[in-house]
């Protein structure tokens, strides 16, 4: 690679330090997060439920305030910017929602469109007249996830996979430099949430940019992702790649051992 080439490549490296959140006073859900995220790939966080880890995730990408920290990104620390700054951040970052987010009553292409909400101006998206470009890529995208055809048809006609693909496509349409995803597969069947991660895994690879997922499936976790953090308590207990994920591990995750058998 050329010294030009790395010079025009962004490092879209993302750096926790020290992360703590405390909803309520003295009782942190992240107990001092520090974790430095690839600038390509995809990492997945397991561990049980309530331990932080969509806390992380929303910290990350803005919806929810660290207590203390630094979260760095693209040359910016999110923890610390605010109203229009904060704004303009979150557009680099792409979101794919548990419970999907869409806009029911819109059609598959209007909601795949509102990615885009960050970058056009408010009359635009209210009368719905993208620029031809977005247009474009939309439909794109849209072929992408498997849903072209479906662009006219309205959200709550979908079923949970599609509109699952349909987040996908929108959160891409933001063109981010980073894609994070909530629990993407918690309420799929088996075959539709390998469909889900082979997608995310896929196109962001092709767009260059790194996945960070938190996941319930420590299979689908091990199979797709190339480094996998599991946190207990708040904490980081294990950090390392799929392969040398073994069943101590996972007891120290989740705790116990009956129901690795």
């Amino acid at each position: 690679m050329t010294e030009a080439t790395n010079a025009a490549t962004p490092d879209r490296t993302l750096a926790v330090r020290g992360l703590v959140k405390e909803y309520v006073r003295g009782k942190p859900v992240l107990r001092g997060i520090d974790i430095a995220f690839a600038p390509r790939g995809m990492t997945a966080i397991i561990g049980p439920s309530g331990t932080g880890k969509s806390t992380l995730i929303r910290c990350i990408n803005g919806l929810v305030r660290p207590t203390s920290g630094e979260i760095h990104f693209m040359g910016l620390d999110l923890a610390k910017l605010r109203g229009r700054d904060l704004r303009l951040a979150r557009r680099r970052v792409g979101m794919v929602f548990q419970e999907y987010n869409l806009v029911e009553r819109l059609t598959v292409m209007e909601n795949a469109l509102s990615g885009r909400l960050g970058y056009v101006p408010v009359w635009r998206a209210f009368l719905r007249k993208y620029p031809a470009e977005d247009v474009a890529r939309a439909f794109e995208l849209l072929d992408a996830v498997g849903l072209g055809d479906f662009a006219h048809r309205r959200a709550d006609a979908l079923s949970g996979g599609q509109r699952q693909r349909v987040g996908i496509a929108r959160a891409l349409m933001q063109n981010p430099d980073l894609l994070l995803a909530d629990e993407p597969t918690s309420s799929l069947d088996p075959k539709t949430s390998v469909e889900i991660m082979e997608l995310m895994d896929g196109l962001a690879a092709k767009a260059g940019i790194p996945v960070v997922v938190n996941i319930h499936n420590v299979e689908l976790a091990k199979r797709f992702a190339v480094r996998v953090i599991g946190m207990t308590g708040g904490r980081v207990v294990f950090d390392g790649k799929p392969d040398a994920l073994e069943p101590k591990h996972l007891s120290e995750i989740y705790g116990g051992e009956s129901w690795l058998t």
